[in-house]
């Protein structure tokens, strides 16, 4: 076993590489998706608040492996062709947004509501009060919510495994199949998810006693 750590470590850090890589991107992507569908859920026009509700609705109870598995193999048949790193990430994000959506839908509902009067008050817009009002106060609340979110995007890569993608969890897979030592990489494996799960605990709960202070 010994003869391969290194050799097992090294496509282990290669597949790290692309889940830290993956976990970004989606985190991102969908930290922008989510701000949009909660800005149309908000927002005082009807029609556009039901396209952002029936986003959620939809994204929320779909797994999250069927919308890989329809993004990857079912976009190529529509005569789509995209990397399969991009496209797993686009799925992904799609998926996290609806979530996103809700937290920052939450903590728009946690500013008192005579902020929002004064604002409109003086004669601010709903894009000038969502912007100068409403968002910077709802920061602190969903900062606990959105770095459960981050940990979810990071554990959820291991899904993309299953579509080709070799990221850690498929890494460690063509590990096993080719040293024959499952308990090995699965074990390094577990050990990174924890390190990733518990670093972005720390950092989340850093930053909201830092936005505590500033408040």
């Amino acid at each position: 076993m010994t003869d391969h750590l290194p050799d097992i470590a090294g496509q282990l850090g290669h597949g790290l590489l692309l889940t830290l890589a993956l976990t970004a991107l989606v985190f991102a992507g969908a930290v922008v998706g989510g701000v949009v569908v909660a800005v149309l859920r908000i927002c005082p026009i009807k029609p556009l608040r039901a396209v952002g509700a029936a986003y959620v609705a939809v994204f929320r109870n779909v797994p999250l492996l069927v919308l890989l598995v329809l993004f990857v193999f079912g976009l190529p048949d529509l005569g789509l062709l995209y990397p399969l790193f991009a496209t797993a990430a686009t799925a992904m994000a799609l998926y996290w947004a609806a979530f996103v959506c809700e937290v920052v839908r939450s903590g728009v509902r946690a500013v008192p509501p005579g902020q929002v009067e004064a604002a409109r008050a003086l004669g601010l817009g709903f894009g000038a009060c969502l912007r100068y009002v409403i968002l910077p106060q709802a920061i602190r609340p969903m900062v606990q919510p959105l770095g459960n979110i981050f940990i979810g995007c990071a554990l959820s890569t291991s899904l993309a495994a299953a579509v080709g993608v070799a990221e850690l969890t498929g890494q460690a897979q063509f590990v096993t199949l080719q040293y024959d030592q499952p308990l090995t990489s699965f074990a390094l494996t577990t050990v990174v998810y924890v390190a990733i799960t518990l670093t972005s605990g720390l950092f989340t709960g850093r930053l909201e006693r830092r936005l505590a202070v500033a408040r």
